[in-house]
């Protein structure tokens, strides 16, 4: 995999941050390397919370799709860790990162007949003036600092068969044991990355001569390495085995600016309470959207480019409250890493902000409530394709195993062109590590309402039947205009209220819903979360396959009935025929 970099294969950060960089493969003829290496360093914000990264995969020998494996792993773990939202610190987006890369990668392998997308990594991710470490499996890193070489990876290995194979690896478990370490960093440090090919080639003093022989250029040291590597397995009767080499070196480290620092994590001042006609970081307030005890929404226009936008911005009241601080980052970041039609889009901001705030793109429409009221005579084929919509949009969350907790009618948008949009995510919460209970307490801060599911008033376990509940019981009200339990699910106050729940039949209140449509939304709205659909998918296929079109239903009875008069017109002319033979006879 090829590294990301200009071809001076030297990386300067508009903040201080200076690397170089080199490497080198030696592959025999007639193969094709099995290791993938890496260098990244954003630039700007990204880089002061994010930092540069090395990386280096490797695969098994036996391994036929070795290279892949590598390649994708990389090229996982960079999309996906500069992704991760801007307050999680390096340790917590990285082994979040690798843990969901562990997931996919284990679970595509079983399907797999040949090969596997096993491989060992290794990942320095430079941040500041510290070294983070990331290892599993058995790739080697090294760093060379003056006189000293040392090895900064542990080796997780085992024999069998005469091999040597990963006790750790990407992919190879279920479950994910990651190494770590955090080391300072120092101006002129060299780290080393290779794979365990080349034990037993070269020794710490090979590395050190060989590297410093003209340390002004790292691609002819890294094939300097690669060569001799090569050289003393054939000389050991190794064979000419796979080698590869990566060389990253600390030019210069950024100078730490703890005001800026702080700025640049997320913790920029809440914005003041604006009015229509105010000014923010050159957006122009044109409507105050929504005031609530969280939050402020305003639909902004940028003075330069005459672009309409929606800002939301924390309440100033809460300027101090660092809990819901962090929440709010994690809205910004629900909306740039879902991508779904359904999902209201993030605008990213060309010039720096000096408030913390985020800007979504403008719906020119109205909420689900307002759209009923203003399409009262919408028919029912209509109202079911905005619920396969909203559908589709919760999926596209629960994809990213984000919980949306306030799923109603006043946070869904409908545009002019009756496409649905999730654009509230006040309540959102990632469902990793957390546990329940912060949901829980996430949702009943924001508010719970009557579409709520009956186990946040409960503390009783939430996920994805939670909204399961919400989603269905908006589109109950969606089709018939009333809810489906006399008792409010967001009013309980014990377990034993759950048997004074009874569904009240949506057909009973519109003939046009079928028995199908109704039995499934009996299911997805039953009190017991256990007892609703185990999927979100099963709860659309059976809206999906439970409703037949109304322009289909009148033909059948008249059919039916035409059948009938046809059949008594014959039987009438046999009589008749048959009498008037009777009487020529």
């Amino acid at each position: 995999m090829a590294a990301h970099n200009d071809p001076r294969r030297d990386i300067l950060a508009k903040h201080g941050l200076s690397l170089s960089y080199g490497q080198a493969f030696a592959t025999p003829e007639h193969r094709h390397h099995r290791s993938s290496m890496a260098v990244n360093l954003p630039q700007g914000v990204t880089l002061d919370n994010k930092g540069a990264c090395a990386l280096i995969g490797d695969s098994t020998a036996h391994n036929v799709i070795a290279k892949q494996a590598g390649d994708l792993s990389l090229r996982g773990f960079l999309a996906d860790y500069y992704s991760t939202p801007a307050h999680w610190d390096i340790k917590t987006s990285v082994t979040r990162v690798l843990q969901a890369l562990n997931s996919w990668s284990h679970s595509q392998s079983r399907h797999l007949v040949e090969g596997s997308y096993v491989s060992s990594l290794s990942a320095l991710v430079l941040h500041g003036t510290e070294g983070h470490l990331f290892h599993i499996g058995d790739t080697l890193v090294f760093r060379l600092r003056g006189a000293e070489f040392e090895q900064l990876s542990c080796d997780h290995v085992t024999e069998l068969g005469g091999y040597r194979y990963p006790t750790r690896a990407l992919g190879l478990d279920g479950k994910l044991n990651i190494d770590y370490q955090c080391m300072s960093l120092k101006q002129g440090d060299l780290f080393l990355f290779t794979t365990r090919a080349v034990g037993g080639t070269l020794m710490p003093s090979d590395y050190m001569q060989l590297i410093r022989i003209d340390v002004s250029d790292l691609d002819a040291a890294c094939e300097r390495l690669a060569k001799a590597a090569q050289a003393r397995a054939a000389e050991r009767g190794y064979g000419s085995g796979q080698f590869c080499f990566q060389l990253v070196r600390i030019d210069h480290l950024a100078e730490e600016d703890a005001e800026n620092s702080q700025r640049l994590n997320g913790r920029l001042p809440v914005p003041p309470e604006c009015a229509v006609g105010d000014r923010l970081d050159g957006l122009l307030v044109e409507a105050v959207l929504a005031r609530t005890a969280q939050s402020r929404t305003y639909r902004v226009r940028d003075a330069r480019t005459q672009q309409e936008m929606v800002l939301k911005a924390p309440s100033p009241e809460l300027s101090s409250r660092n809990a819901y601080l962090e929440h709010f980052l994690l809205q910004q970041w629900v909306v740039e890493w879902v991508h779904s039609p359904f999902v209201v889009k993030v605008i990213a901001r060309v010039r720096p902000r000096c408030y913390l705030y985020y800007l979504m793109a403008f719906v020119d429409g109205v909420t689900l409530s307002s759209w009923c009221r203003r399409n009262p005579r919408a028919s029912l084929d209509q109202r079911l394709d905005i619920a396969r919509q909203l559908i589709k949009g919760v999926q596209a969350l629960h994809r990213r195993e984000i919980l949306h907790q306030r799923i109603h009618p006043d946070s869904i948008l409908i545009d002019t062109q009756d496409q649905v949009v999730l654009a509230d995510f006040s309540a959102c919460h990632r469902r990793e590590g957390d546990g329940h209970r912060s949901a829980q307490e996430l949702a009943r801060q924001v508010g719970l309402n009557e579409h709520s599911a009956p186990e946040y008033a409960l503390d009783i376990d939430v996920g994805r039947r939670s909204d399961q509940y919400a989603l269905a019981s908006t589109i109950y009200w969606l089709l018939v205009r009333d809810l489906p339990y006399a008792l409010k699910p967001h009013q309980l106050r014990s377990h034993t209220e759950l048997e004074r729940m009874i569904y009240r039949s949506a057909r009973a209140k519109n003939v046009k819903i079928t028995e199908a449509l109704d039995d499934a939304l009996r299911r997805a709205l039953d009190p017991q979360r256990a007892q609703r659909f185990r999927r979100l998918s099963e709860f659309a296929h059976s809206l999906r396959d439970s409703h037949e079109p109304t322009t289909n239903t009148p033909s059948r009875p008249s059919m039916r009935w035409d059948s009938v008069k046809l059949w008594q017109g014959i039987a009438g002319v046999l009589l008749l025929l048959l009498l008037l033979s009777w009487l020529w006879n």
